[in-house]
């Protein structure tokens, strides 16, 4: 499904790069090939061996939390991009689950009915690809556009998920935490009208944990990961742990703070240094959130 599902939309995504992986659908395709080899797409129950290197390998399973949130924003704006013609003419597709497996929309129509609010979201996406491509705006207007399009619709699928949360109880009080994270976190990088070619997504998912956390777990003092998987998992905590404390309102001075394409961009760039940077500090992130909130 991904990124090869998302191939017609090349042709209107020049201004992107000067690369062949500038498609911002290829953050989609790495995320399932970390949460595939990082263990997160298995049984959590235990009681399957789907998606266990004992038993289906390439399985995933229904009780996967990650799993679940995965299906949600893979099947989606594939749904829209069929719909839209982005996949040929008038091809209509309905999408296979696995057997006594409830829950997950499986048509285009299914889908808009139960979610139209991210389903709309995608279908405006994909309808300003031509015409923004066609534009006469400078290239960089015209990616920050369509980015900002391509998050709406991201975020929108995201609370739409809000249904796979049930399934973060299979695991540690660890990894649900990190799970929590995990879904702020998509608050700044769409804000910010991140970029998720192949480059900048293997830049901000390498360092992610390489297996699922277990009780017990504290970063930065988890043995078997590495310092990079130990300083992201930090800083996520960090991130979630600020907003909590202010009530929210971090979260919301950044989205203020990412009032113009030109904060977008020191957001980017700022986002960059706080995920992979250990020496970067996050004092600096703070001052950055008031300033640019104050120049907004």
């Amino acid at each position: 499904m991904e990124p090869n599902g998302f191939k017609g939309t090349d042709p209107y995504l020049t201004y992107m790069g000067t690369t062949q992986t500038e498609n911002p659908f290829w953050g989609l395709a790495l995320q399932l090939g970390w949460m595939q080899t990082s263990g997160r797409l298995a049984d959590p129950s235990g009681s399957t061996t789907c998606g266990l290197q004992t038993g289906d390998a390439m399985c995933i399973s229904p009780e996967s939390f990650w799993g679940c949130m995965n299906y949600f924003t893979s099947t989606f704006p594939f749904l829209s991009a069929a719909q839209q013609g982005f996949l040929g003419e008038n091809i209509q597709l309905k999408l296979q689950v696995p057997a006594g497996v409830e829950g997950f929309c499986t048509t285009y129509t299914e889908c808009s009915a139960s979610y139209s609010d991210a389903m709309t979201k995608w279908d405006a996406f994909f309808q300003a690809l031509k015409p923004t491509s066609e534009s006469t705006l400078p290239d960089n207007e015209k990616k920050d556009s369509i980015l900002g399009l391509y998050w709406t619709a991201q975020m929108a699928t995201t609370y739409s998920s809000s249904t796979c949360s049930v399934k973060k109880s299979h695991y540690s009080a660890e990894e649900q935490s990190f799970a929590d994270s995990w879904l702020d976190s998509a608050e700044y990088v769409a804000a910010a009208h991140f970029h998720s070619n192949l480059e900048k997504s293997v830049l901000f998912l390498n360092p992610l944990p390489s297996r699922i956390l277990r009780a017990g777990d504290a970063s930065p003092n988890i043995a078997d990961l590495t310092e990079e998987e130990n300083y992201s998992l930090t800083i996520f905590s960090w991130m979630k742990n600020i907003n909590t404390i202010l009530g929210g309102s971090m979260v919301r001075m950044w989205k203020g703070a990412m009032c113009s394409v030109t904060t977008r961009e020191k957001g980017k760039e700022l986002l960059e240094q706080l995920l992979t940077n250990p020496s970067f500090p996050t004092t600096t992130f703070l001052s950055f959130i008031t300033e640019m909130t104050t120049a907004c």
